[in-house]
């Protein structure tokens, strides 16, 4: 999706069980209305060679935590696409990276009271320009103990505070 100053609630996404198989499609405005309708996303957590995690800031635009530090990449899986097209059009739409190697690191369901999402997380290590997007309100690259400092105070996403711990990288 190009950045608009506003998410495209008419945007199609594929309706998935648990497995990611997909049963149905529904747009992201029915996805993120409290129906709690399971659909893939993808996350690509980007670390450089000193081992910092770039975080990016979302925009005060989006529809879903906006002002809080995030994944480096975060998004959702378009109807006919698959995870690793979704994943390299993400970052290259968020950071303008077209030149990493992503490894797939877990894979699970993300429950909230908005939304449901099963979610394919990957890592990379990457020591290039990063050139974020209009789609990002920026980011930089904390250091291990910067997130574990900043953890529980409002500032990083639940979802990432919440993967992070899952990876039992903090």
């Amino acid at each position: 999706m190009i950045a608009t100053g506003k998410d495209n609630l008419e945007e199609m996404f594929p309706i998935v069980d648990e497995n990611g198989n997909i049963i149905s499609a529904a747009t992201r405005g029915e996805c993120h209305n409290g129906s709690r309708l399971l659909h893939p996303v993808v996350h690509l957590h980007l670390f450089n060679s000193k081992g910092e995690i770039y975080l990016q800031k979302r925009p005060a635009w989006k529809d879903i935590q906006p002002g809080k530090w995030d994944t480096a990449v975060g998004g959702h899986v378009d109807l006919g696409e698959n995870v690793e097209q979704a994943l390299l059009r993400e970052v290259k739409e968020e950071l303008g990276i077209t030149d990493f190697i992503p490894e797939q690191v877990s894979q699970y369901v993300y429950d909230s009271v908005r939304e449901r999402e099963l979610v394919f997380v990957h890592k990379t290590i990457y020591d290039q320009e990063i050139i974020p997007s209009a789609e990002t309100d920026g980011g930089r690259f904390w250091t291990m103990e910067e997130v574990k400092e900043n953890m529980g105070k409002s500032i990083f996403t639940p979802n990432f505070e919440s993967e992070i711990k899952k990876l039992n990288w903090i």
